[in-house]
């Protein structure tokens, strides 16, 4: 068979996949199964072993179970393989098999991270039916507690034409280190490749297959990392770990304090709110800046939220604060390259857009909690009460939210007085 870019029976482009096909001759008749009620099924104890990374085992749901299939996906250098070291640091006796980088560059970042390197055992090969051989083999002489492959975007099988990367090629290598695992009873961490658009390269069933979907997310020119569970079979989903970034790697952190250790008191512009990461309150500040605009059409620049939501902000200020800001440039930046995702942020956002817009700075200990309606209201989020408690904690001693104010208006008339 030629090479097909057009599948004819749908006449969508790009979406034929290589795939293999078994010699094994299909049975005419089926035998008949007899279902079994889930009240006689025995519940199923999963063995778990901690990393001894706390934010990692928070997100993992306590630790590594046996014959989990994991994949950690990120940007470039946001700190993957280094978290990864780390683990295999902790853990001991890793298998890794090393398909972007030599054995020699793995062996400087592990120096540099004070690895024990008689722990790790590293192969350099991208053919998936030699790596599960070599896998086979090892186990059969040595203790082997994890594997590490990095990335699953390297390897091929022979059996498949197509270029490593390729749908097929991606489909087929992780579903034979997935029986591997769920054979031997031994967890496999996969790396993921990104593609330009921020997602995972190569097929969606690719999170499908793997027990485990985790996210790196921060700025790469910032120290706060942070690890997202997207999918998780042994454990929640809603949990965020959250690391810094040192010279001797990834360091899990506790304390919210990072995020609001440079803030500047009584500066216009400048508000702390309470958003939740996971299942966690997490403090953040807002910083806006309002300035006369030269141009036709003025800017709104936002980093760390959405656009979209910065223009539903302004126009609710703009009808119901009265604030003239249509001939305004617009910049709001969410500091330590935190992203919000949820609305707990909006009454933080626009008091910040109104402080700066006026000139007049917001009391030292105040925290805005709060969506901000259409029509002006104060609305309550999830967890307020817990967000609140978490400001308390971090020594913040008022509060503005739809406890205490039921309007826009009325926060803006309270807290910026000209």
């Amino acid at each position: 068979m030629g090479w097909a870019g057009k599948c004819s029976n749908c006449g969508t482009w790009g979406s034929l996949v290589e795939t293999v096909v078994s010699s094994t001759p299909t049975r005419k008749g089926a035998v008949s199964q007899i279902p079994i009620s889930l009240s006689t099924v025995t519940k199923e104890r999963y063995e778990r072993f901690e990393t001894k990374i706390t934010e990692l085992d928070r997100v993992l749901g306590g630790g590594i179970v046996a014959g989990q299939v994991t994949l950690i996906a990120g940007e470039p250098g946001i700190g993957k393989s280094t978290l990864l070291m780390q683990v295999a640091h902790k853990v001991g006796d890793t298998f890794y098999v090393a398909g972007e980088e030599s054995a020699s560059q793995l062996k400087l970042r592990a120096e540099r991270l004070k690895v024990d390197l008689s722990a790790l055992w590293v192969l350099e090969d991208t053919n998936v039916d030699s790596i599960v051989a070599s896998l086979d083999s090892f186990q059969a002489t040595s203790a082997l507690k994890l594997v590490i492959v990095d990335s699953i975007q390297t390897l091929t099988t022979p059996d498949l034409s197509g270029g490593a990367g390729s749908v097929g090629q991606i489909r087929e290598c992780t579903f034979r280190l997935t029986q591997w695992a769920k054979r031997n009873n031994i967890p496999i961490i996969l790396v993921g490749q990104v593609t330009k658009e921020g997602t995972v390269a190569g097929p969606a069933t690719l999170a499908h297959m793997v027990d485990t979907v985790l996210w790196f997310e921060g700025d790469k020119n910032l120290t706060l990392r942070l690890l997202r569970s997207i999918k998780n079979r042994f454990g929640p989903t809603d949990e965020v770990g959250i690391f810094e970034m040192q010279e001797l790697g990834l360091i899990s952190m506790s304390s919210m304090n990072l995020l609001r250790t440079e803030r500047k008191e009584n500066v216009p512009g400048s508000m702390t709110t309470v958003v939740l990461e996971g299942t966690r309150p997490l403090m953040v500040e807002v910083q806006a800046l309002v300035v006369s605009s030269k141009l036709p059409v003025p800017r709104r620049v936002a980093q760390g939220i959405d656009s979209r939501r910065i223009e539903v902000i302004l126009a609710v200020l703009s009808k119901h604060a009265r604030l003239n800001i249509s001939d305004c440039d617009v910049f709001v930046n969410i500091a330590g390259g935190v992203i919000i995702r949820e609305t707990g942020a909006d009454l933080a956002v626009a008091l910040a857009i109104a402080s700066s817009y006026r000139e007049v700075s917001l009391p030292a200990g105040l925290v805005a909690v709060g969506e901000v309606g259409l029509l002006g209201e104060v609305r309550s989020v999830s967890r307020e009460k817990d967000r609140l408690k978490e400001a308390k904690r971090q020594e913040f001693s008022k509060y503005v939210s739809s406890q205490n104010t039921s309007t826009l208006v009325e926060a803006i008339r309270k807290y910026i007085k000209k």
